[in-house]
């Protein structure tokens, strides 16, 4: 929790997500993306103790988001601040070097005041990092995204890119021709596109998702997708499976980050994955504007 704002998925216990990401590498997978906040380094902690230093995985985080001490979230992009949490970052994860560091959510006016770019290349010629980039905003990514492009700063971006949220699919096109990596979050647009919710479910209090996934929102996401899920039972797949794998069909994708609790969860995000035909691929491209993007607005209204 941030003050009375949750910030994680609930309870887990740490033995619990060790095992899972232990699960993780034995089913293929190698990139892992954190940030100093989530747990308040304690996300990056388990990391660093369940992998330290190996170079069989790929490490993502964040910098940029703080809390105050009267418990308020508030962002810093100060030079002196991300060449601080970076130390910070790598004792955290028992690393030499950030594979990929990315200012959590920056805007335009913080890459105009332009320390957080000369601090990034500072660690970027001082080894610390590898590679830096940008964590877009989730219903406004453009302009970061064009303002990076144009200036052409910076190796990648993370964004959000779903089924339901299809609004950064222009950014992928153009930054795929820019030789820029993409990193595609929320895949399963908060456990949606799992198709295990209903309108009656309800998210603990220290769930992001309790204030994120209203009645409204929920009721309005089965209605929609109670017409795309029948696809996935012709393909032979889960929602989830499906969810994923609409997301192979873009090739300016680099990697996707579902997530996972369980040993279950892993199995399901790694197996049973193929590009659906470009029929079924442009169909749910082609329900974007009517179908899905109120959708979206309803959830940019709750937060």
């Amino acid at each position: 929790m941030a003050g009375e704002i949750p910030i994680g998925w609930g309870p887990v216990s740490d033995q619990q997500s060790r095992d899972a990401l232990r699960s993780a590498v034995e089913y293929g997978i190698n990139f892992f993306d954190t940030a100093d906040f989530y747990g308040l380094g304690h996300s990056e902690a388990l990391l660093g103790d369940t992998f330290g230093n190996s170079s069989e995985v790929i490490i993502a985080t964040k910098v940029g988001h703080r809390l105050s001490d009267q418990k308020e979230i508030y962002v810093d992009y100060s030079k002196s601040y991300i060449i601080e949490a970076c130390e910070q970052s790598l004792q955290r994860l028992k690393r030499d070097s950030i594979d990929f560091y990315q200012l959590h959510t920056a805007k335009v006016h913080h890459l105009l005041n332009g320390e957080c770019i000369e601090a990034m290349e500072d660690l970027k010629k001082s080894g610390k990092i590898r590679y830096w980039g940008l964590s877009l905003n989730t219903f406004a990514p453009e302009p970061e995204a064009e303002f990076m492009m144009v200036e052409k700063l910076g190796n990648g971006f993370q964004l959000v890119l779903n089924m339901i949220n299809q609004q950064a699919l222009p950014i992928i096109k153009k930054a795929g021709k820019e030789g820029y990596g993409t990193i595609v979050r929320m895949p399963l647009q908060f456990g949606l596109l799992t198709g295990k919710f209903d309108p009656s479910t309800r998210f603990s209090k220290d769930d992001h998702r309790s204030f994120r996934l209203t009645p409204q929102i929920l009721n309005e996401s089965k209605s929609a997708l109670d017409n795309i899920w029948p696809l996935s039972k012709r393909y032979g797949m889960t929602p989830t499976q499906f969810s994923l794998s609409f997301l192979l069909g873009f090739k300016e994708v680099s990697t996707i980050i579902p997530g996972m609790k369980t040993k279950e969860q892993v199995i399901e995000n790694t197996t049973n994955l193929i590009r659906l035909n470009n029929k079924d691929q442009e169909l749910i491209i082609g329900k974007y504007k009517d179908t899905f993007q109120p959708i979206v607005r309803s959830m940019e209204l709750a937060g």
